[in-house]
């Protein structure tokens, strides 16, 4: 197994604690209880998971053991807290830019996506100028040295883009719903079913514009 191999719930932890360093570092490192309310969020998570606190600590004793999570013991709180060592620290030869480390972020947390829906939603994480950007940092990733980390999925029926996924956590260790629904399909469920992810993300990239404008007017306004 490679250094860098997790299951799904370390993968899940890892992407929580990446995304909670960058977009509430305040609140940074994590206490088992912050985590596993992080792992189990019903927002900007795919699939929505119900992991108990002994999953979590479970996960987090194998990532410890490993290297890839230290545990922080602060001499003003008897609360244990955790951060990763996964990437872009002095003990990790995983260096990856910003861009690099939204994308893997994203992915631990949310599953394969195209290059689309990785720049929506990568607003709190890094600001994706273009598409181009994002494929440019796909790119990078799949040829970086030890690599691949991230590898391009065939096409989906009906879809206009392909989808990417990172390539540390093994297939069999994904929940089924990580997956495409089975072949006995209809057509007519699969039309609706896009049409409803067409919805999401046109919603998700309001939100975001919306999210923008706030701070705006809440940095106009000295809040």
């Amino acid at each position: 197994m490679s250094y860098y191999d997790v299951n799904f719930i370390e993968m899940r932890v890892i992407g929580c604690l990446m995304e909670k360093e960058i977009t509430t570092p305040d609140q940074y490192p994590l206490s088992l209880n912050a985590l596993v309310n992080a792992c189990n969020q019903k927002s900007n998570r795919e699939p929505v998971t119900q992991l108990s606190e002994l999953e979590v600590q479970d996960a987090v004793d194998a990532l410890l053991a490993r290297g890839l999570v230290t545990e922080i013991n602060a001499s003003h709180s008897r609360v244990s807290k955790y951060q990763h060592r996964f990437c872009n620290t002095e003990f990790s030869d995983l260096q990856l830019s910003p861009a690099e480390t939204a994308i893997v972020c994203l992915m631990f947390v949310r599953g394969a996506q195209t290059p689309g829906e990785l720049r929506s939603r990568s607003g709190r994480l890094h600001s994706f100028q273009s598409r181009d950007e994002v494929e440019l940092a796909l790119q990078s990733l799949h040829d970086k040295t030890g690599g691949p980390y991230v590898c391009q999925l065939p096409r989906e029926p009906g879809k206009r883009e392909q989808r990417y996924q990172e390539c540390f956590c093994s297939e069999s260790e994904r929940p089924d719903s990580y997956w495409n629904e089975p072949a006995s399909s209809t057509k007519s469920s699969d039309a609706y079913t896009q049409q409803l992810e067409t919805r999401v993300l046109e919603l998700e990239a309001r939100v975001v514009e919306l999210s923008e404008q706030i701070q705006v007017l809440e940095k106009a306004s000295g809040l």
